[in-house]
């Protein structure tokens, strides 16, 4: 097992635009997870939230892996231990967060690593980016959403067959299937993910965080209460807004630059 402090296992960079780089960084072991880098990722997460300096997220795995799953050597450790403990629990940390995450994945997201990949708003992916469902091979018990969300992205029938065939998904099946916003070269993921995060950025920060609020929690629900959810989202946010705020939009919105934004 890797000796290196949980905080040298995870690392956490902040940029001076807002963006918010973590990566995990266990190379060696294709950057399985054990209990203290669990418990560290979920710090990440919970500080870039209460980050005011901090308006999106990138997360990467360093080396040849995003992340393979659970170290098995430590998983008596993890799965009895932090099936119940949000506090130690990266993905509930993530979704949580009111930030939005963008995934820069290269090299295999495999079970643990695929449920945190899933945790992602938004994905781009090396063309050597493989996701795996690994728990039916091994008998582990899914705990972090795999088994509800894939379902949801990738439809119920693909969905059975990657997770109960454990089968590679590919970046370009994961694209064409929906779970992947962008394939590209293996060395251009975390650019390509940086200039996502960036042009989030340019936007209303504020306006950001309710829309991915709004997005994600009418996703949980069916068509009708999810459109239920935005206009009471709406209703109260321009019930709140003062006169002045509404001038504030005005000009905002006529000194926007009118020019068509380039294609990411």
């Amino acid at each position: 097992m890797d000796p290196s402090s949980p905080e040298e296992l995870i690392l956490v960079e902040r940029d001076p635009s807002g963006i918010a780089f973590v990566t995990i960084n266990r190379p060696k072991s294709l950057n399985s997870l054990t209990r203290p880098m669990m418990v560290a990722l979920a710090g990440a997460f919970r500080r870039l939230d209460a980050d005011p300096a901090v308006g999106a997220i990138v997360l990467s795995g360093r080396g040849r892996s995003f992340c393979s799953g659970v170290d098995l050597t430590a998983a008596e450790e993890v799965f009895k231990g932090d099936v119940k403990d949000d506090a130690a629990n990266p993905v509930a940390q993530m979704e949580r967060c009111r930030k939005p995450i963008i995934g820069a994945i290269t090299g295999f997201a495999v079970t643990a690593g695929f449920e945190i990949a899933l945790a992602c708003d938004v994905l781009v992916a090396g063309r050597d980016a493989k996701f795996v469902d690994t728990h039916t091979r091994f008998g582990i018990f899914p705990s972090w959403g795999l088994s509800q969300k894939l379902s949801r992205i990738i439809g119920p029938n693909r969905a059975r067959e990657v997770s109960l065939t454990g089968m590679a998904l590919t970046a370009e099946m994961a694209e064409k299937w929906g779970l992947v916003n962008h394939v590209v070269s293996n060395d251009e993921g975390l650019k390509k993910a940086k200039d996502v995060a960036a042009a989030m950025l340019r936007n209303n920060r504020d306006m950001g965080l309710r829309y991915k609020s709004v997005l994600n929690g009418g996703f949980k629900l069916d068509l009708a209460h999810a459109l239920a959810l935005e206009k009471e989202r709406a209703h109260s946010y321009y019930d709140g807004m003062t006169k002045e705020q509404f001038e504030m939009m005005k000009k905002f919105i006529s000194g926007r630059n009118t020019k068509p934004s380039s294609k990411m």
